[in-house]
């Protein structure tokens, strides 16, 4: 019961305990290892030991979804369940998201990026999501010399979205609105376990990650201000391969400067296993869904956060790609830095 971590089901309400693979040689990990093995554990979390790891992993054929752990998989959900036939191909696997993920909400609305379990958060002391520097700092987070973004998004607010192995790995468009801007940072492999976040300060803001910026007050816009999407990879995953499309997976393509995103289409990957999606907005323009924050304070849930980060509650809720997290505030000058509306 000591590494015990919960979570609430949002489509039931249910507390759910999550189980995790791997979880014994993560805690020796980042405990014993990164203690009295500091080099050796920074050769693990390399990006070439990743690799290796993931290819004696995911490369050899699938014996059973039993043997493998991820029975919990929904395999009718699939669009070619057939050819999963290596762990890889099960984590790469595409699903009928049009149908078995239907898409919520409104154009002002913000959806969830991934299947995943989503934890709120703020910068604002102020704020009753206040959460301060627990996970990332965003002049690391976004990269030092992006003083812009730093700057436009000082005292907003975040969700994070933890993927575990069983997940569909697909990211999706949280927002509809034009890329500004995307760039990758290089950086290491940590775990996405709550027990490995916890024991290493800031390791969003060490791991290797994409970032899109995205502006969505513009002409069929989402009216939220400038939107933030940051693709963390995590340990045994190999990439993030951008591969937006607007028709199911058809005809994907790389996300570049002033394209305009639809919200809810597919446009990221990861190769493969667990990791994060984090999403930044700007002060007073999102307005997060009342269940998940209420959620978020409930302490009858026993999280690894709660207990590791000295926080009363602070509790993540399971969400589906596609499902409304939130709306859009307005702004009273409708534009991201007080001036015009842009139009696509």
């Amino acid at each position: 019961m000591r590494y015990l971590h919960q979570y609430v089901e949002r489509s039931s309400k249910a507390i759910k305990t999550e189980h995790f693979l791997g979880d014994g040689p993560i805690r020796a990990l980042y405990s014993t290892v990164r203690e009295h093995a500091p080099t050796l554990f920074n050769l693990l979390t390399g990006k070439r030991a990743s690799a290796v790891l993931a290819y004696l992993m995911y490369d050899f054929p699938l014996a059973s979804l039993k043997k493998s752990g991820l029975q919990d998989i929904d395999l009718t959900e699939c669009v070619d369940p057939n050819e999963l036939t290596t762990l890889r191909k099960l984590f790469e696997r595409k699903i009928r998201y049009w149908e078995c993920r239907p898409l919520e909400g409104s154009q002002d609305s913000v959806v969830s990026p991934a299947d995943s379990k989503v934890l709120l958060g703020s910068f604002r002391e102020q704020s009753h999501l206040y959460v301060k520097e627990k996970f990332f700092t965003l002049s690391e987070l976004l990269g030092a010399q992006k003083n812009e973004w730093i700057e436009s998004f000082k005292d907003g607010d975040f969700a994070i979205f933890r993927l575990t192995p069983e997940k569909y790995h697909f990211n999706h468009t949280p927002v509809a609105g034009q890329v500004l801007d995307i760039y990758r940072i290089s950086g290491e492999y940590h775990s996405c376990n709550p027990f490995a976040l916890v024991a290493f300060a800031s390791p969003y803001s060490k791991n290797e990650r994409v970032i899109t910026i995205i502006d969505t007050d513009v002409l069929h816009g989402a009216g939220a201000g400038l939107v933030a999407m940051i693709e963390v990879v995590a340990l045994m995953v190999g990439d993030i391969v951008q591969c937006y499309s607007e028709d199911r997976y058809e005809s994907p393509r790389q996300i570049e400067k002033g394209m305009f995103l639809k919200r809810g289409c597919p446009k990221s990957l990861y190769r493969p296993g667990s990791s994060t999606d984090i999403l930044l907005f700007q002060k007073d323009r999102v307005r997060f869904s009342q269940d998940l924050i209420e959620n978020l304070h409930r302490c009858d849930v026993q999280t690894r956060f709660a207990r590791g980060l000295a926080s009363p509650c602070l509790v993540e809720t399971e969400v589906r790609v596609r499902s409304e997290i939130g709306r859009a505030i307005p702004s009273a000058a409708g534009a991201k830095h007080g001036g015009q509306c842009h139009e696509r």
